[in-house]
């Protein structure tokens, strides 16, 4: 039987542990804790792992119009002059208008296993019908609805990856769903190579029409299965136990001192002007859209192969190699930014190298020197990818400003991709050289824009560590309030707190 001495041994025992040791306390000790969490990253990573099939199908459906434009896209619809390039720049109208309301929304419902399969459904079934269109004015309308609904898939999986994981686990998952854009490429030509050449005439119809209708029937197929999987977000996914929910909601809350649920009493419009009034949402905007003219030679990457002279079956075998290439590069250079904890070089790296690939393209017609540098250009979608994980960190919290800020940043960019819709018009070929430089003096506004933006952080994290060996002495239970760029927010205690990556 326990004496009162005993008691007062056992609460002054639990009291003399720190913070930390008394939340690993709930999940039966640190060594209980860490497998629970091995088990829980095992189970969201399993089901997070249809993302990158939903990447692959929504690059596809995007970009198969170049590889239909080999086969007789443009003859059938009898397209002539810049209506090609309006047709592949017209979806991202759509695109660009509904990424932030779009995230705004998934953030309200809080329900991206229902939500992100249904618009797959949608986009799925208007690629289909961009094969029955028979003039410009169809094929007009079913590209800028098309991009009206793919605007909810890509940020809205990077605001679900940024729910589940860390700073220091987000840049790999953001580089393994990145790939699924890379492999697209790979596996896009080699699936419109196939079906180009083996479909044409079959039950009446041209072979890019059937790439349009199998590529789209695809897609459907795959989010009906992703109404099972994707999960929800940590508060209200339903397939974890209560300790795993817990654990979940707990790492994010370390992560950066703050709980991701602390805005729940807030409008979801609420995050709409916070991001708003943040300029580095507005710079990082500006840089990633320079980023993206520069990476314009995507959606030309078969009319840039078709170059070294081949026929047009080994044109799209030829587009495998270098984004395959590029896959890997992306994996170990995202995967390395996470292990040391650095964006800005692991951003900068990849774009020189890419910009030496555009040197190479712009200064010669040799054949192999011409490939070499697809697969230099090809590879400078690591920075890209890079990119996006430095915007998760640099806007934490709320979540509801995260969820804007990865919208409107990405749907900002994306008039880099209508801009260069025309940077790769037919009588700048076989050289291309117009196009290639453009590549390279954006790329170059892109580094010393991420060049800037480093030293800005460096000195925020410079005013956060003076600021938190100044920590305020007011108290909330296991919290001290420390004030953060400009706001007071509830920090873990003994922990560093919160800061930005460089």
């Amino acid at each position: 039987m326990s004496t009162k001495g005993d008691v007062q041994h056992i609460d002054s025992s639990h009291n003399s542990l720190t913070h930390d040791e008394r939340l690993d306390a709930e999940f039966g000790g640190a060594e209980a804790r860490q497998r629970l969490e091995r088990k829980l990253l095992r189970k969201i990573d399993a089901r997070m792992s249809i993302l990158v099939v939903i990447y692959i199908l929504n690059y596809i459906d995007r970009n198969n119009a170049a590889a239909a434009r080999l086969r007789g896209f443009e003859t059938d619809l009898h397209l002539q002059g810049q209506e090609f390039a309006t047709l592949l720049s017209i979806l991202y109208v759509g695109y660009i208008a509904m990424q932030v309301p779009s995230n705004m929304f998934l953030d309200h419902i809080g329900k991206p296993s229902l939500y992100l399969p249904t618009c797959m459904i949608v986009w799925g079934v208007i690629s289909c019908l961009t094969g029955i269109t028979t003039n410009f004015v169809g094929a007009l309308l079913t590209r800028f609805f098309l991009g009206f609904v793919e605007a909810a898939f890509f940020p809205g999986a990077l605001y679900l990856l940024s729910k589940w994981y860390t700073k220091k686990e987000l840049g790999l998952r953001n580089a393994i769903l990145f790939c699924g854009n890379l492999l697209s490429n790979a596996f896009g030509g080699l699936l419109a190579a196939g079906i180009l050449d083996g479909m044409e005439g079959k039950l009446g119809h041209a072979a890019w029409r059937w790439l349009f209708y199998i590529e789209g029937a695809l897609t459907v197929a795959i989010a009906i299965a992703a109404f099972f999987i994707l999960p929800d977000f940590p508060a209200t996914t339903s397939f974890l136990s209560a300790d795993e929910r817990r654990l979940a909601e707990l790492r994010m809350q370390e992560d950066a001192g703050v709980g991701d649920e602390e805005d729940k009493h807030g409008s979801f419009s609420r995050g709409f002007f916070m991001a708003m009034k943040d300029w580095k949402v507005w710079w990082m905007a500006l840089a990633l859209t320079a980023q993206v003219v520069g990476l314009s030679f995507n959606a030309y990457f078969p009319t840039l192969t078709a170059t070294l002279g081949y026929s047009r079956t080994v044109t799209l075998l030829l587009c495998a190699p270098p984004w395959g290439f590029a896959a890997i590069v992306a994996f170990i250079v995202a995967r390395h930014s996470d292990k040391v904890g650095d964006r800005f070089w692991h951003i900068v790296g990849p774009l020189v190298v890419g910009m030496i690939g555009f040197i190479i393209a712009l200064s010669t017609m040799n054949t192999a020197a011409r490939y070499i540098s697809l697969f230099l250009a090809a590879q400078s979608y690591a920075g890209f990818i890079v990119f996006f994980a430095w915007i998760s960190n640099t806007m934490p919290r709320p979540p509801s400003k995260r969820a804007v800020a990865l919208a409107f940043i990405n749907a900002f960019s994306q008039l880099g991709n209508v801009a260069g819709s025309y940077c790769w018009q037919s009588n700048w070929g076989p050289t291309y050289q117009n196009g290639f430089g453009i590549c390279i003096s954006c790329f170059g506004v892109a580094i010393l824009m991420c060049t800037i933006l480093r030293f800005h952080l460096k000195s925020l994290n410079v005013k956060l560590e003076a600021e938190q060996r100044e920590a305020l002495p007011t108290k909330q239970g296991d919290s001290t309030l420390v004030k953060g760029d400009g706001t007071y927010v509830p920090m873990v205690e003994g922990s560093k707190g919160f800061r930005y990556m460089l």
